[in-house]
């Protein structure tokens, strides 16, 4: 039997995970052991994988493992909230879906991003079973905003944030040697207050990393950036909900820069689709509009 102790706190893990505000990113030094974060302050590096620890995000990776074994997953999508609102069956989402769907029916694609990961987390998802067996032709990874947060980061953090996604880049080369790496820049992310770019200096600098990594086969790099914002970094309106999230015009922008690849590599679309259907979050009420807790 747990001590009280102990119980209290799961109850209070669980509270602050489902947090909106948490969900979007968790800034580095948050408290308690969440998403890879110590209690206490400073964040571990981004290359230690971790394991989300709240329910609902354990189930949601039971029902991603299941998912990854079905089969029939030539392109495969991984990442955070940015890549899980696309190919969700969430009816919060249900405009993004039905974009993912025209977009990329019959290359049998299949959507494994989890709301909220920092990439502690999905390297974890990825050594704990959601790429075993796939074997997809290509993968598109689009990861590392979480680890950005709203702050300004140090030559210490765009490093760290660097070798993380290197990291994430690194096991699906050991799961998936076949496939092909599509890495994305992360996306320009504007803050709601305050200095509005605060963080694109940081985000601009591990994108330069970022492409350094391509080797025009194995790993391609794509940076779709200058058609979601402008010079500076200030977003265009309407790519975004929240300055943070696409909306079907901003996942228009990503998937513009991905069809032409997909096409190269797979050939054009086929009439059927044979990837598994779309997941979604194990919180979401099926007759609820509100945004699930997953993201």
């Amino acid at each position: 039997m747990r001590s009280p102790v102990v119980f209290i706190a799961s109850i209070a893990a669980a509270s602050l995970i489902c947090n909106p505000a948490f969900a979007q990113a968790q800034p580095p030094g948050g408290g308690g052991n969440f998403g890879g974060f110590r209690r206490g302050g400073q964040a571990p590096s981004a290359t230690n994988a971790a394991p989300r620890n709240d329910a609902n995000s354990q189930l949601a990776h039971t029902q991603l493992v299941e998912k990854a074994k079905k089969g029939g997953i030539d392109i495969y999508f991984e990442g955070d909230s940015i890549a899980r609102r696309w190919g969700t069956s969430d009816a919060a989402w249900a405009q993004n879906l039905t974009n993912w769907n025209t977009n990329f029916f019959g290359w049998n694609a299949a959507d494994f991003g989890w709301g909220a990961d920092l990439t502690q987390n999905i390297l974890w998802r990825l050594e704990n079973g959601e790429l075993d067996g796939v074997n997809p032709k290509i993968i598109v990874l689009l990861a590392g905003v979480n680890n950005v947060g709203t702050q300004a980061g140090n030559d210490a953090k765009v490093e760290d944030v660097t070798k993380g996604i290197k990291a994430i880049v690194d096991i699906c080369q050991k799961k998936a040697p076949d496939a092909t790496i599509i890495l994305t820049g992360i996306f320009p992310r504007n803050n709601s207050g305050g200095n509005t770019l605060a963080v694109i200096p940081t985000i601009n600098k591990i994108n330069d990393n970022l492409a350094k990594f391509a080797d025009g086969k194995k790993i391609r790099y794509l940076n779709v950036n200058d058609k979601l914002a402008d010079k500076d970094g200030k977003l265009f309106d309407g790519m975004t909900v929240d300055n943070l999230h696409p909306t079907p015009k901003g996942y228009q922008v990503w998937a513009d820069g991905l069809k032409p690849i997909f096409t190269e590599l797979l050939g054009p679309p086929a009439k059927t689709d044979h990837a598994p259907p779309p997941s979604a979050d194990p919180s979401a009420s099926p007759r609820s509009g509100a945004p699930p807790a997953g993201r």
